[in-house]
């Protein structure tokens, strides 16, 4: 009996630490902001926030998370917007922002476009993701929920937040 109660226990406790470290991995994707902006943001502030003339997609149903999705466009700063809502046409919230020039927005930890990948490896060292980067660009968190740098010439020419995969 007493094999058993150790496999039984070893079972807990790595579930136990799994579960902690799976909290975990999105911390950043809950905590992070872009300017004003952050996941889970309600289209009423979103417009408060930005300024630009914005573009919309249209609002369409993903079979992966079976929410509706809008892309909001404002090309003249530098910011597209994944918006999602659970009914078509419904009050919709921020899932993902991506930066791009001309955008002056930056993170918490002041990284913007044009910051050097060694500002990124500062600010962000504790989250990278070494497995998921690559020479393109540095992942903070993961690809299931958190930031990505894009980078060019050892500059970031793109930031975005939120997942990339499911």
């Amino acid at each position: 009996m007493k094999p058993l109660r150790k496999i039984i226990t070893g079972m807990m406790f790595g579930f136990i630490c799994h579960a902690s470290w799976a909290a975990d991995e999105f911390a950043l994707l809950r905590e992070e902001k872009i300017g004003n902006l952050l996941i889970d943001l309600p289209e009423k502030e979103v417009r408060k926030a930005i300024s630009c003339k914005e573009k919309r997609g249209p609002d369409q149903l993903w079979g992966a998370d079976g929410a509706y999705h809008q892309e909001w466009a404002y090309a003249d700063c530098g910011i597209t917007l994944d918006m999602v809502s659970d009914k078509k046409q419904g009050a919709k919230k921020i899932a993902s922002i991506t930066l791009f020039a001309p955008s002056t927005l930056n993170t918490q930890r002041g990284i913007r476009i044009g910051s050097s990948t060694q500002e990124v490896m500062k600010a962000y060292k504790p989250y990278w993701n070494k497995e998921e980067s690559d020479s393109n660009q540095f992942v903070a968190g993961s690809i299931y929920g958190g930031l990505i740098f894009t980078h060019k010439k050892k500059k970031v020419n793109g930031i975005f937040l939120g997942a990339t995969a499911e």
